[in-house]
């Protein structure tokens, strides 16, 4: 009989458009389908992500007619010791670019011994590491990167593995196998369906209905704007380049400014590659010798923060968004995370690591850097001195209150943008509504302060 291949799958949890499992199932070769449950990555990983994953591995299995295998435990032990024993002669991957991601994988080959390690695609259009500069240095600032990469081009999809021929999971002794029944694979009432299948409806929904607008439209999380789509690109439910070849024909504002979003997603993973440590450290390590906030009082700060009881309508709507869904929007994630570093001044590590706590969708490249852009902290990023203010943060992008009035129910009876404010209404706050736990004006100067010290010092 012939020897099946070894698919592993990680961030690619989908069986169109993969090349990994198209190169595995070549020539009509059987593949023996794997995931691993990783403690490293698990222990790092909150638990809305994890939920999520589940969903998308059932969703997955269900693909795979109910034989996909999962284990749990450290790969660099399962995956060689599964390749022995079902005496496959390759083992399959999507590469991996992100730091752990490297390692581990390294780890895996070193163990595997004569079985080879394939690497074929990548969760990414064009893999980190591919678009350089002409002396062979990369990007670090995000628009002669967008050039670059849209010169360097891209593969078409990879096309279906509809046809695989799949080997039973079921039948593979591992003891360290998991039944994904005993998994909690329900996902939140609040939370978009998992899998493939509804990756590609909710992108067919988005090109249809929602992309012409988007250029204006994402900077309103007062309503659905945006393409949700990030926890399945997460997850490799659906591949960047699917997406990518339904944009190739259009040219409205709305597609250029969706194609240039990818391209950020592109980017942070790029600037991970080159800095593996920017996913704890800032890029300018100036941020993080800034003088930062400490002790019970700040703390205090970060619960109130976490919570979505700061006083500010819009900022609290944002944190109990992401509290409620797993996600958050992109534009209020940027109101939020200057509120953290410059009224607050809690560095913008403590805020990345509450993200990855309840993000569905949390990834370690756009987190951490979307992060650095909000503290000055980045390559590419908004100036330090640039600070917004959180009202003007909810008049413009909120202008009737509609957001705030869905997720901060305490609010929901003021009209209109006077939830803004609702210290000026004529009895203050209603329902025990926290009044605000700085001023803004104040503490932006007083981040200011410090910034400039802190050149001065340097």
């Amino acid at each position: 009989m012939t020897k099946p291949a070894l698919l592993w799958f990680r961030r690619d949890l989908r069986i169109d458009d993969h090349p990994a499992l198209l190169a595995a199932a070549v020539d009509g070769r059987p593949v023996l389908g794997v995931f691993v449950l990783d403690p490293v990555l698990l222990g790092s990983s909150g638990h809305p992500r994890v939920r999520f994953m589940h969903a998308c591995l059932a969703a997955l299995d269900e693909s795979l007619g109910g034989r996909l295998l999962v284990l749990r435990g450290d790969p660099s032990t399962l995956i060689p010791r599964l390749a022995a024993q079902v005496g496959a002669a390759e083992v399959h991957i999507s590469a991996d670019y992100m730091p752990y991601g490297r390692r581990r994988d390294a780890a895996v080959q070193a163990a595997l011994g004569d079985v080879e390690l394939v690497r074929t695609g990548s969760p990414y259009a064009v893999a980190p590491g591919r678009v350089r500069k002409a002396d062979g240095t990369g990007y670090a600032v995000y628009t002669p990167f967008l050039r670059a990469w849209s010169e360097h081009g891209y593969r078409g999809p990879a096309g279906s593995g509809a046809a695989v021929s799949w080997v039973d999971g079921a039948n593979v002794e591992m003891p360290q196998r998991i039944s994904l029944t005993d998994l909690a694979v329900r996902v939140a009432g609040h939370w978009p369906a998992a899998g493939e299948a509804a990756a590609k409806a909710g992108w067919k929904q988005f090109r249809d209905n929602g992309l012409a607008g988007y250029q204006l439209d994402r900077d309103r999380p007062d309503h659905e704007g945006t393409s949700r789509l990030s926890p399945y690109l997460k997850w490799g439910c659906i591949h960047p380049r699917t997406l990518l070849a339904d944009l190739k024909q259009r040219s409205s504002a709305g597609a250029v400014t969706f194609r240039q979003e990818l391209a950020w997603r592109e980017f942070y993973a790029d600037l991970v590659f080159q800095h593996p440590g920017s996913v704890r450290r800032s890029i300018n390590p100036q941020v993080d010798e800034l003088e930062w906030d400490s002790g019970a009082a700040a703390d205090q700060h970060f619960a109130a923060w976490q919570e979505g009881r700061t006083g500010y309508p819009y900022i609290d709507a944002a944190m109990r968004q992401l509290l409620t869904e797993g996600w958050m929007h992109n534009r209020a994630r940027m109101g939020v995370a200057s509120f953290l570093i410059k009224d607050l001044h809690l560095p913008w590590q403590r805020g990345a690591a509450h993200f990855m706590d309840h993000l569905i969708d949390g990834d370690v490249a756009s987190n951490s850097h979307g992060w650095q852009w909000a503290a000055g902290a980045g390559p590419q990023a908004a100036p330090f001195f640039r600070v917004f203010q959180p009202v003007t943060q909810g008049h413009r992008h909120d202008p009737a209150g509609d957001y705030v009035r869905r997720y901060v129910p305490e609010l929901a009876g003021i009209p209109g943008a006077a939830v803004h404010t609702p210290w000026d209404l004529p009895t203050g706050p209603p329902n025990n509504y926290p009044p605000p736990i700085i001023d803004h004006a104040t503490e932006r100067v007083e981040a200011l302060r410090r910034w400039g010290q802190r050149r001065k010092d340097g």
